[in-house]
């Protein structure tokens, strides 16, 4: 993990951002005090490939959305 003032971060914002691509840590401090850190984005956990996918993976509901309105406007909301 490195550590560079505001102005150098400032002048080399694209090599420092090419370094936390590639998993490096960057603080970024002004006058000597840490404001900032510059890290890696954590990959995604899950990825669907589609939505099909998405909603086969969804639990099934019981009554249709229909109904649950009908059941809604019954009860007066």
């Amino acid at each position: 993990m490195g550590a560079v003032n505001l102005a150098e971060a400032k002048a080399h914002l694209s090599e420092l951002v090419s370094k936390a691509q590639s998993g490096e840590e960057t603080v970024i401090t002004r006058r000597g005090q840490p404001v900032a850190r510059l890290v890696p984005v954590a990959a995604p956990k899950m990825a669907l490939r589609s939505l099909s996918e998405f909603r086969a993976a969804l639990p099934k509901a019981r009554k249709s959305s229909a109904e649950l309105i009908r059941k809604l406007r019954d009860e007066g909301y």
